[in-house]
Order: C-alpha cells, then sequence, then structure tokens
C-alpha cells in the first residue's frame, strides 16, 4: 500500500491541545493519520502524517 506523507513543525508556542485539535482537523477532512511525532528541546514539534495514496483528488493540509 502507497502512503503520500506531509512533515510539518509545530512551533513551541502550539500547545499540545491546539496541536491535536489541528491534526484532528486535517484528520476528519482531508484523511491524514499521525505518523510520528518528535518532540525537541526547544518545545517545538515535528509531526509526520499520511495519508493513503488514491486515484481521486483529495483536499491538501490546511495549517
Amino acid at each position: 500500500m502507497d502512503y503520500e506523507y506531509a512533515p510539518l513543525r509545530l512551533p513551541s508556542n502550539v500547545d499540545r491541545l491546539t496541536a491535536a485539535a489541528q491534526l484532528a482537523i486535517q484528520a476528519e477532512f482531508s484523511g491524514w493519520e499521525l505518523a510520528r511525532v518528535q518532540l525537541f528541546r526547544d518545545g517545538s514539534r515535528k509531526v509526520v502524517l499520511r495519508r493513503k495514496v488514491r486515484d481521486t483528488p483529495q483536499p491538501g493540509l490546511s495549517l
């Protein structure tokens, strides 16, 4: 199964609740799922989202 990936960088001023809400919206409306989260010492996060590649066009990221 093929996936497409979207790396995101969330700054340290984005709290966990806000980040979770943004990612939930992307999952609900664009079909993204969480593949990986990396938390850095400065409080920023590197998030990798993935979704299955389909023949029909899907909406992109709106973060």
